[in-house]
């Protein structure tokens, strides 16, 4: 069978690039390994996560804030084995809708391994032992990623976990270690905290979330302190040990001493790496760089003109929704449009309470390449929005070109920021000012209005309710 495009992949990149080269005519096949569409998103990250996040999220409120709201009820307790099928009830819809696009386009899907045979024809490895071969005038290899370990760590899927394990345990723990203080291992410790788990955090980085502002990492690590989340920054983890149901893990500190932390389970959330294996990348020569990742040019196109990558195997962040953008930007250029993207406004967001999110620089990097600019800040506590739900942590900080007024950067912790933090998005994609942001009537009372207000603290140094 001959397609005018083979996607290899069908989490977000790989079917949203189905999705919309079917839209421009193309005859497009999808090949999966798994038995559910969705790729690692959809199945075992983001959508799992957020439905775990969501439901700790609630109890915790009911534990925890509810009597402020004048809202009395018994003492609240879960069923953690109904939040677990729950979860799985929002991840089958969600595999579901993507079946019911591929039907609706007409992409032809197929599951298997795919492998290449050559620059235009993709083996299909099934699992009942039978192959089949297809050809594609072009390949798009959309087959993300998956977590990384350390090198002397052995992952047992039992008490030493990556996020996969992390988020179908049949029980909370009791210490739950993590070790990575990034977007993942904060997401899954605090799900285990709100329900009960103790949580220590170790963090070989002076900071968790070490790649975003400064100012985001402080306040998240002051507000997930008073939660009751441990941490223990500038620790480098020397080894890993299981006992039966403990797991000892060893570290060193700044001073190079030795500190050991015991739990009953370990969470390990170093990153995540490219997943190539199986591919056949050798067979036509495609290159990749020494971290595994594939090499592209502008147009995400590899060193063979035939083949494409996007996602979490090509350099960049490891975001769904970068993926997304790469797999319409693939589909539109190879239907002959001139789409583009702007990876410096690719928004990061971590989906803990309160939530953090960003675009643009940092102040940090605006320091590293001396760029003259200014800085305005707004506190949630000083919204009235924010007091009236009773959400008060964080803040929004917009950072301005000194001379031209241009917003570079914009980071927030607080309630809906990861909705919020579009706002932010769209002005600088239109390259709006501080001025023009902080000029922008907002309703009142609103989240959003602290991005008008740190746009104006910006701007001229003046917000109105600060």
């Amino acid at each position: 069978m001959k397609y005018d495009l083979i996607v290899i992949g069908s989490g977000p990149g790989g079917y949203i690039a189905a999705v919309r080269a079917s839209q421009l005519g193309k005859k497009v096949a999808l090949i999966e390994k798994y038995s559910t569409l969705g790729g690692t998103c959809l199945n075992v990250g983001c959508i799992p996560s957020k439905a775990l996040l969501d439901s700790s999220h609630h109890y915790y409120d009911a534990v925890h804030h509810f009597e402020e709201h004048g809202i009395t009820v018994e003492k609240p307790s879960f069923d953690f084995i109904k939040m677990v099928d729950r979860k799985a009830k929002v991840v089958e819809t969600t595999t579901g809708g993507i079946k019911y696009l591929m039907d609706k386009n007409n992409i032809e899907v197929y599951e298997g391994l795919g492998s290449f045979e050559d620059q235009t024809h993709v083996k299909i490895s099934k699992n009942d032992g039978t192959s089949e071969v297809i050809e594609g005038t072009n390949i798009i290899i959309a087959t993300g990623s998956k977590p990384s370990s350390l090198p002397f760590i052995k992952i047992d899927k039992d008490r030493v976990i990556t996020s996969t394990e992390a988020l179908k345990l049949k029980e909370v723990p009791k210490h739950l270690l993590v070790i990575g203080g990034g977007v993942i291992g904060l997401e899954l410790g605090s799900v285990y905290k709100r329900l009960g788990a103790d949580v220590t955090v170790i963090e070989y980085m002076d900071k968790i979330v070490p790649g975003m502002d400064t100012d985001v990492s402080k306040e998240l690590q002051k507000v997930f302190k008073k939660q009751g989340i441990k941490f223990a920054t500038s620790h480098k983890v020397t080894s890993v040990q299981k006992n039966g149901d403990t797991v000892v893990v060893k570290a060193t500190d700044k001073k190079d001493k030795e500190v050991e932390f015991t739990g009953d389970y370990c969470l390990v959330s170093v990153g995540r790496k490219p997943y190539t294996e199986g591919l056949g990348l050798e067979k036509v020569g495609i290159q990749v760089n020494e971290r595994g990742q594939i090499e592209t040019n502008s147009h995400l196109q590899t060193n063979v003109a035939s083949i494409y990558a996007i996602g979490d195997v090509v350099q960049g962040a490891m975001l769904a929704h970068k993926a997304e953008e790469e797999g319409v930007i693939v589909a539109e250029f190879l239907a002959g449009q001139k789409p583009h993207i702007n990876y410096n406004l690719i928004p990061g967001i971590v989906y803990t309470w309160p939530e953090a999110a960003a675009v643009g620089k940092t102040e940090q990097e605006l320091k590293n390449a001396n760029i003259a600019y200014k800085s305005g800040k707004f506190s949630m506590r000083a919204l009235g929005r924010s007091r009236a739900s009773g959400d008060i942590d964080g803040f929004v900080k917009v950072l301005a070109d000194k001379n031209t007024d241009e917003i570079l950067g914009v980071h927030m912790v607080g309630a809906r920021v990861a909705d919020l933090i579009m706002e932010a998005a769209v002005a600088m994609e239109f390259r709006a000012s501080a001025e023009d942001l902080a000029r922008i009537c907002h309703g009142h009372p609103t989240y959003s209005e602290a991005v008008k207000e740190a746009a104006k603290a910006a701007w001229d140094g003046m917000p109105l309710n600060a």
